[in-house]
Protein backbone atom coordinates (compact mmCIF):
# COMPACT_ATOMS: atom_id res chain seq x y z
CA UNK A 1 0.00 0.00 0.00
CA UNK A 2 1.72 3.53 -0.14
CA UNK A 3 -1.36 5.82 1.67
CA UNK A 4 0.29 8.96 2.54
CA UNK A 5 4.11 7.81 1.59
CA UNK A 6 4.55 10.24 -1.71
CA UNK A 7 4.39 7.46 -3.79
CA UNK A 8 6.48 5.01 -1.52
CA UNK A 9 5.20 1.50 -0.54
CA UNK A 10 5.20 -0.38 2.14
CA UNK A 11 4.39 -4.05 3.62
CA UNK A 12 1.84 -2.78 5.72
CA UNK A 13 -0.78 -5.12 4.65
CA UNK A 14 1.10 -7.90 5.91
CA UNK A 15 1.65 -7.30 8.94
CA UNK A 16 0.02 -8.79 11.72
CA UNK A 17 -2.26 -7.04 14.45
CA UNK A 18 -2.21 -8.07 18.00
CA UNK A 19 -3.73 -6.97 21.17
CA UNK A 20 -1.58 -6.11 24.21
CA UNK A 21 -2.34 -4.94 27.23
CA UNK A 22 -1.13 -2.91 30.24
CA UNK A 23 -2.30 -1.49 33.72
CA UNK A 24 -1.91 2.51 34.54
CA UNK A 25 1.65 2.07 36.94
CA UNK A 26 2.25 4.14 40.12
CA UNK A 27 5.01 6.21 40.50
CA UNK A 28 7.39 4.66 42.85
CA UNK A 29 10.69 5.71 45.13
CA UNK A 30 12.90 3.84 47.39
CA UNK A 31 13.09 5.11 50.82
CA UNK A 32 16.04 7.74 50.74
CA UNK A 33 15.92 8.02 47.34
CA UNK A 34 17.77 10.80 46.15
CA UNK A 35 18.87 12.21 42.31
CA UNK A 36 22.14 13.76 42.55
CA UNK A 37 23.15 16.68 40.24
CA UNK A 38 26.68 16.75 38.96
CA UNK A 39 27.99 18.52 41.13
CA UNK A 40 26.76 15.81 44.03
CA UNK A 41 23.42 18.13 45.21
CA UNK A 42 20.64 15.52 46.04
CA UNK A 43 17.05 15.86 45.73
CA UNK A 44 13.72 13.97 45.35
CA UNK A 45 11.78 14.89 41.96
CA UNK A 46 9.00 13.30 40.20
CA UNK A 47 8.84 12.50 36.52
CA UNK A 48 8.42 8.42 36.03
CA UNK A 49 5.05 6.69 35.68
CA UNK A 50 1.93 7.43 36.62
CA UNK A 51 -0.47 9.69 35.13
CA UNK A 52 1.17 12.77 34.17
CA UNK A 53 -1.74 15.87 33.91
CA UNK A 54 0.34 18.49 32.51
CA UNK A 55 2.96 17.35 30.53
CA UNK A 56 2.34 16.15 27.08
CA UNK A 57 3.77 15.06 23.74
CA UNK A 58 4.05 19.10 21.92
CA UNK A 59 5.16 20.44 25.96
CA UNK A 60 8.97 21.25 26.28
CA UNK A 61 11.39 18.62 27.33
CA UNK A 62 13.48 20.97 29.47
CA UNK A 63 13.10 23.21 32.15
CA UNK A 64 10.41 20.52 34.10
CA UNK A 65 11.18 20.56 37.72
CA UNK A 66 11.24 16.69 37.20
CA UNK A 67 13.51 14.09 36.35
CA UNK A 68 13.01 11.73 32.80
CA UNK A 69 9.11 13.41 32.98
CA UNK A 70 7.10 10.97 30.64
CA UNK A 71 4.30 12.69 28.82
CA UNK A 72 0.86 11.31 29.62
CA UNK A 73 0.65 8.00 31.00
CA UNK A 74 2.57 5.41 32.11
CA UNK A 75 1.62 1.79 31.64
CA UNK A 76 3.05 -1.79 32.45
CA UNK A 77 1.95 -5.14 33.01
CA UNK A 78 2.96 -6.88 35.95
CA UNK A 79 3.88 -10.42 34.52
CA UNK A 80 7.45 -9.97 33.02
CA UNK A 81 6.86 -11.43 29.73
CA UNK A 82 3.70 -10.15 28.94
CA UNK A 83 5.40 -6.61 29.86
CA UNK A 84 8.10 -7.51 27.08
CA UNK A 85 5.13 -8.28 24.46
CA UNK A 86 3.68 -4.97 25.38
CA UNK A 87 7.03 -3.02 25.20
CA UNK A 88 8.33 -5.54 22.03
CA UNK A 89 5.28 -4.98 20.12
CA UNK A 90 3.85 -1.43 20.61
CA UNK A 91 5.07 1.13 18.08
CA UNK A 92 4.30 4.64 18.16
CA UNK A 93 0.26 5.35 16.29
CA UNK A 94 -1.01 2.24 17.99
CA UNK A 95 -4.81 2.51 18.98
CA UNK A 96 -4.57 2.78 22.94
CA UNK A 97 -8.45 1.92 24.75
CA UNK A 98 -9.23 1.91 28.24
CA UNK A 99 -11.14 -1.45 29.17
CA UNK A 100 -11.73 -0.31 33.07
CA UNK A 101 -12.83 1.99 35.34
CA UNK A 102 -14.51 5.37 34.97
CA UNK A 103 -12.61 6.39 31.43
CA UNK A 104 -14.08 2.91 30.32
CA UNK A 105 -13.86 2.96 26.33
CA UNK A 106 -11.99 6.15 25.70
CA UNK A 107 -8.91 6.17 23.18
CA UNK A 108 -5.70 7.34 22.96
CA UNK A 109 -2.49 7.17 21.03
CA UNK A 110 0.95 5.14 21.95
CA UNK A 111 3.80 7.85 22.01
CA UNK A 112 6.78 5.79 22.74
CA UNK A 113 8.50 3.60 25.55
CA UNK A 114 10.19 4.28 28.50
CA UNK A 115 10.59 2.12 31.36
CA UNK A 116 6.60 2.27 30.53
CA UNK A 117 4.56 2.31 27.32
CA UNK A 118 3.44 5.78 27.08
CA UNK A 119 -0.09 6.89 25.72
CA UNK A 120 -1.56 9.89 25.10
CA UNK A 121 -5.36 10.45 26.36
CA UNK A 122 -6.93 13.89 26.27
CA UNK A 123 -7.17 15.36 29.52
CA UNK A 124 -10.72 15.14 30.24
CA UNK A 125 -9.99 11.21 30.24
CA UNK A 126 -6.68 11.69 31.91
CA UNK A 127 -9.14 13.25 34.99
CA UNK A 128 -10.85 9.77 34.75
CA UNK A 129 -8.15 7.55 34.86
CA UNK A 130 -7.18 5.81 37.95
CA UNK A 131 -4.27 3.52 38.99
CA UNK A 132 -5.16 0.18 37.73
CA UNK A 133 -7.06 1.01 35.38
CA UNK A 134 -6.30 -1.81 32.18
CA UNK A 135 -5.03 -0.49 29.04
CA UNK A 136 -5.55 -2.26 25.78
CA UNK A 137 -3.20 -1.72 22.60
CA UNK A 138 -3.91 -2.81 18.86
CA UNK A 139 -0.29 -3.30 18.19
CA UNK A 140 0.77 -3.05 14.82
CA UNK A 141 3.90 -2.10 13.03
CA UNK A 142 6.47 -5.18 13.99
CA UNK A 143 8.66 -5.75 10.75
CA UNK A 144 6.81 -2.84 8.54
CA UNK A 145 9.52 -1.86 5.51
CA UNK A 146 9.59 0.15 2.52
CA UNK A 147 9.81 -1.42 -0.30
CA UNK A 148 11.72 0.72 -2.08
CA UNK A 149 14.55 1.13 0.72
CA UNK A 150 15.13 -2.73 2.15
CA UNK A 151 18.04 -1.04 3.78
CA UNK A 152 16.11 1.08 6.08
CA UNK A 153 15.17 -0.50 9.26
CA UNK A 154 12.35 0.39 11.05
CA UNK A 155 11.19 0.29 15.01
CA UNK A 156 8.74 0.96 16.58
CA UNK A 157 6.69 2.77 13.95
CA UNK A 158 3.06 1.72 12.88
CA UNK A 159 1.72 2.26 9.63
CA UNK A 160 -0.35 5.69 10.94
CA UNK A 161 3.16 6.65 11.96
CA UNK A 162 4.94 5.98 8.50
CA UNK A 163 1.97 7.39 6.69
CA UNK A 164 2.64 10.97 8.62
CA UNK A 165 6.29 11.46 8.69
CA UNK A 166 6.09 13.42 5.36
CA UNK A 167 8.78 10.68 3.21
CA UNK A 168 9.53 11.87 0.48
CA UNK A 169 12.20 10.53 -1.96
CA UNK A 170 15.36 13.08 -2.39
CA UNK A 171 16.94 13.57 -5.64
CA UNK A 172 19.83 11.60 -5.34
CA UNK A 173 17.33 8.66 -4.06
CA UNK A 174 17.77 8.41 -0.72
CA UNK A 175 14.98 9.10 1.58
CA UNK A 176 14.28 12.00 2.49
CA UNK A 177 11.60 13.48 5.78
CA UNK A 178 11.44 17.02 8.03
CA UNK A 179 13.08 16.59 11.52
CA UNK A 180 12.57 19.04 14.09
CA UNK A 181 16.47 19.02 15.57
CA UNK A 182 19.43 17.13 14.07
CA UNK A 183 21.84 16.18 18.07
CA UNK A 184 25.22 15.73 17.53
CA UNK A 185 26.45 11.78 17.97
CA UNK A 186 29.08 13.14 20.52
CA UNK A 187 26.39 14.15 23.12
CA UNK A 188 24.29 10.74 23.28
CA UNK A 189 24.54 9.06 26.21
CA UNK A 190 23.00 6.37 28.16
CA UNK A 191 20.78 3.83 26.72
CA UNK A 192 24.05 3.27 24.13
CA UNK A 193 24.44 -0.20 25.99
CA UNK A 194 20.80 -1.04 25.30
CA UNK A 195 19.27 -3.34 22.49
CA UNK A 196 17.73 -0.33 20.36
CA UNK A 197 14.47 -2.45 20.28
CA UNK A 198 13.83 -1.67 23.96
CA UNK A 199 13.21 1.59 25.74
CA UNK A 200 15.46 4.78 24.64
CA UNK A 201 19.03 6.31 24.65
CA UNK A 202 20.00 9.91 26.37
CA UNK A 203 21.17 12.53 25.37
CA UNK A 204 23.80 14.71 27.81
CA UNK A 205 22.47 17.49 28.91
CA UNK A 206 25.05 18.18 31.64
CA UNK A 207 26.45 21.31 29.56
CA UNK A 208 23.83 23.39 29.79
CA UNK A 209 25.68 26.23 27.57
CA UNK A 210 26.41 23.83 24.83
CA UNK A 211 22.61 22.87 24.81
CA UNK A 212 21.75 26.78 24.19
CA UNK A 213 24.32 26.85 21.72
CA UNK A 214 22.76 24.43 20.16
CA UNK A 215 19.21 25.09 20.35
CA UNK A 216 18.91 21.59 21.79
CA UNK A 217 17.07 23.31 25.31
CA UNK A 218 14.31 23.78 22.82
CA UNK A 219 14.15 20.64 21.56
CA UNK A 220 9.88 19.40 22.77
CA UNK A 221 8.30 15.74 23.59
CA UNK A 222 7.37 14.09 20.54
CA UNK A 223 10.08 15.86 18.42
CA UNK A 224 11.07 13.65 15.47
CA UNK A 225 15.07 14.19 15.72
CA UNK A 226 18.00 12.65 13.40
CA UNK A 227 21.26 11.62 14.68
CA UNK A 228 24.23 11.45 12.01
CA UNK A 229 26.77 8.55 12.20
CA UNK A 230 24.64 6.66 14.75
CA UNK A 231 23.99 3.30 14.03
CA UNK A 232 20.76 1.72 15.75
CA UNK A 233 20.54 -1.56 14.09
CA UNK A 234 21.59 -3.84 16.79
CA UNK A 235 22.08 -1.15 19.64
CA UNK A 236 23.37 2.30 18.94
CA UNK A 237 26.77 2.90 18.37
CA UNK A 238 28.80 5.15 16.04
CA UNK A 239 29.38 4.36 12.83
CA UNK A 240 30.72 6.63 10.00
CA UNK A 241 28.16 7.91 7.76
CA UNK A 242 24.86 6.39 9.25
CA UNK A 243 21.72 8.08 9.66
CA UNK A 244 19.45 7.26 13.02
CA UNK A 245 16.04 8.62 13.16
CA UNK A 246 13.95 9.12 16.53
CA UNK A 247 11.41 10.27 18.54
CA UNK A 248 11.99 12.60 22.02
CA UNK A 249 10.02 10.38 24.30
CA UNK A 250 10.83 11.61 27.73
CA UNK A 251 12.24 15.34 29.78
CA UNK A 252 15.35 16.09 30.80
CA UNK A 253 17.45 15.02 33.73
CA UNK A 254 19.81 16.35 35.96
CA UNK A 255 21.89 13.13 36.06
CA UNK A 256 24.97 12.45 34.69
CA UNK A 257 25.04 11.02 31.47
CA UNK A 258 21.68 11.71 31.22
CA UNK A 259 18.57 13.95 29.11
CA UNK A 260 15.96 13.73 27.39
CA UNK A 261 15.07 10.71 25.84
CA UNK A 262 15.24 9.50 22.06
CA UNK A 263 13.55 6.41 20.85
CA UNK A 264 14.67 4.86 17.75
CA UNK A 265 12.56 4.87 14.63
CA UNK A 266 14.32 3.93 11.66
CA UNK A 267 18.08 3.65 10.81
CA UNK A 268 20.24 3.09 7.43
CA UNK A 269 24.54 2.11 8.12
CA UNK A 270 24.99 3.22 4.85
CA UNK A 271 23.89 6.95 3.57
CA UNK A 272 19.77 5.87 2.61
CA UNK A 273 18.52 8.54 4.66
CA UNK A 274 18.61 12.63 4.35
CA UNK A 275 16.53 14.78 6.36
CA UNK A 276 15.94 18.88 6.43
CA UNK A 277 14.88 20.94 9.67
CA UNK A 278 10.76 21.60 9.95
CA UNK A 279 10.29 22.68 13.64
CA UNK A 280 6.70 21.54 13.15
CA UNK A 281 8.08 17.77 12.78
CA UNK A 282 6.51 16.55 15.98
CA UNK A 283 3.87 13.79 16.52
CA UNK A 284 1.48 16.34 18.09
CA UNK A 285 0.60 18.34 14.87
CA UNK A 286 0.74 14.82 12.69
CA UNK A 287 -1.63 12.87 15.65
CA UNK A 288 -3.49 16.17 16.98
CA UNK A 289 -2.59 15.08 20.20
CA UNK A 290 -1.69 16.69 23.51
CA UNK A 291 -0.06 20.29 23.02
CA UNK A 292 -0.18 20.39 19.45
CA UNK A 293 1.86 23.46 17.63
Amino acid sequence: MSSDLGGLTSNADTLVAMAVCGYVSTPSLRPGHYTHYPDGKGVILPGMFGVTYNASVGDRAFGWAGDHVEPGVSIAHPDEKSDMALHYLSCVGNEATVMSGLAKGAKGTVTGEHARLLVAFPDEVNDLLNIGDQIQIEALGRGISLNEFPQIEFKKTSPKLLNALRLTRAGNGALKLPVAIELPIEIMGSGAELNSEYVDQDLMSGDRALMADLGIDQMRLGDIIAIRHADHHFGRSYREGAVSIAICIHGDSIMTGHGPGIMTLMSCAAGGIEFEIDPTANISNYFRIGAAK
